[in-house]
């Protein structure tokens, strides 16, 4: 992935927009600057940042830094929701917009256990900032964002033909 520097008040600004909207910071500069660029560009930036997040997010689980790991996997998860909002034109640039996009996959496919397993990965974002799972219990959570990462790798491929 290419490096580019900003001054440090953009850079502050784009954090503190990144937090607000529950997003990692990566992906909200991903979705700014992506905006002038074709749906496929677009698609093929937020496939990185998937397979980017997700290795790193298992990486981080195996060593044992579960709020790290479960922030990684929210943007993992985050990445594919991009996906789905660009492939069927729906809003993906805020937090809200993700729970739409959730909702109308499980409306579409009869399958309610998206907003649940939805619910558990947004329990593993809330934990990165204060650290209130226990080990148990995030395991259940990241438990639970793993299944949701492959329903939605497999409505992509299914629906729209696409492997990520």
């Amino acid at each position: 992935m290419a490096l580019i520097e900003v001054p440090e008040a953009l850079a502050r600004r784009l954090r503190e927009a990144a937090e607000k909207q529950g997003v990692p910071l990566e992906l909200l500069a991903t979705l700014i600057l992506s905006r002038g660029f074709d749906p496929e560009t677009r698609i093929e930036a937020y496939r990185e940042l998937f397979r980017r997040y997700l290795g790193e997010a298992e990486e981080l689980y195996r060593r044992g830094e579960y709020a790290q790991a479960g922030e990684k996997l929210w943007g993992a998860i985050a990445a594919l929701l991009n996906i789905v909002g660009e492939l069927e034109g729906r809003p993906h640039y805020r937090h809200s917009d993700y729970w739409e996009i959730v909702e109308e996959v499980a409306e579409a496919t009869g399958d309610p256990e998206y907003s649940t397993l939805f619910a558990l990965a947004e329990r593993l974002h809330a934990n990165f900032y204060h650290a209130f799972l226990k080990p148990r219990t995030f395991d259940a959570h990241w438990e639970g964002a793993r299944r949701l990462v492959e329903k939605l790798r497999r409505y992509l491929r299914e629906k729209h033909g696409l492997s990520v």
